[in-house]
């Protein structure tokens, strides 16, 4: 048996990146939203904060959903 230790550090690096990038847009997602609320009880609009934060929900559930898609594949 014969591992190829190139193709698994490959696949670790990869997944590594992907995890950190995923659950740093979902951070900046929230932020947003806590933005909003910090801007709406100021009496302010916060429509480029919930606008950023959705787009960033949005490419974590396309992420998922891709993610799920090469598993089903």
């Amino acid at each position: 048996m014969k591992i190829d230790w190139a193709a698994l550090g490959s696949v670790f690096g990869v997944s590594l990146v992907v995890t950190v990038a995923l659950v740093a847009l979902f951070t900046l997602g929230i932020t947003g939203l806590s933005r909003r609320e910090r801007t709406a009880a100021q009496g302010g609009s916060a429509v480029l904060a919930v606008t950023g934060a959705y787009a960033c929900f949005a490419a974590c559930a396309a992420a998922v959903a891709y993610g799920i898609y090469l598993i089903m594949a």
